[in-house]
């Protein structure tokens, strides 16, 4: 693809629950067949080798632990861009403290970035377990700008509007069950609208923690059309076509962000 435009795999699959060596290996076949439809970048869910976990104390590792060398390894492997949440720990002025975050990795395995979840989801004690990020994080990869975001950040519209205009897509990944899964349908969608860029969201299947997980991984364009997913994993790996040029595009015909205004 050219230097303005990215594939990117949606990579939606079963994580499990505590179990990161099962959930790693299950990784890497996603990664590995991403790779092969021609993916640059690769986005798997959120907390993949843990699942949704509140004992961030047994389960968080540092960004260079066990989990995240061998996801590094992954992206070196097959040579793309992996984006995947980890349950991660790091100092706090002197006090180890705990992250849900999301990493990615370069092509060599080099980590890139690291963002972390601005918005905790107090109803499952998440608040408690860890510390809630402080500001959005935008990279470059492959010429198209992009931020990630994570779960629970989807009800938040200011966080995505705070980096919005700045990039041409915002990748968000989830443990998102599916009772939830009209909310999510229609918030994921908005987003691009409002935002006008492409939204790539990627959730997991299966059961953690007694929740049950229906996926519905989707990405829209700056239209808010959609390309790809909504509906459960397949054999296939789904993948969409982001380009910087649509986005520039969009909102030269449509300027709509350029009449926000501040809420004071």
């Amino acid at each position: 693809m050219s230097g303005g435009a990215l594939r990117v795999a949606l990579g939606e699959y079963d994580t499990g629950w505590h179990d990161p060596a099962g959930s790693l290996a299950r990784a890497a076949d996603v990664v590995r067949r991403a790779a092969e439809a021609g993916a640059a970048l690769v986005a798997l869910p959120e907390m993949c080798t843990t699942g949704f976990t509140m004992d961030s104390a047994r389960h968080a590792e540092p960004v260079d632990g066990a989990s995240a060398r061998r996801l590094a390894g992954l992206a070196r492997e097959h040579g793309v861009h992996l984006l995947a949440g980890l349950a991660t720990r790091a100092e706090r002025g002197g006090v180890e403290a705990f992250y849900n975050s999301a990493l990615l990795w370069g092509p060599d395995g080099a980590l890139l970035a690291e963002y972390r979840k601005q918005r905790l989801f107090a109803y499952a004690g998440e608040r408690e377990a860890y510390v809630a990020g402080e500001a959005p994080v935008a990279v470059r990869v492959g010429g198209v700008r992009l931020a990630p975001f994570i779960c629970y950040d989807l009800r938040f519209p200011e966080l995505f509007r705070a980096v919005g205009p700045e990039v041409d897509a915002l990748v968000l990944i989830a443990n998102w069950p599916a009772a939830r899964r009209a909310h999510w349908d229609v918030l994921v969608r908005a987003r691009a609208i409002e935002n006008q860029c492409y939204v790539v969201a990627v959730n997991r299947v299966g059961e953690g923690g007694g929740l049950e997980y229906d996926g519905g991984s989707a990405a829209y364009d700056p239209w808010g059309e959609q390309l790809t997913g909504g509906g459960r994993a397949a054999e296939a790996i789904a993948c969409a076509d982001v380009d910087a040029a649509e986005v520039t595009r969009v909102r030269a015909a449509y300027p709509f962000t350029e009449d926000r205004r501040s809420a004071g």
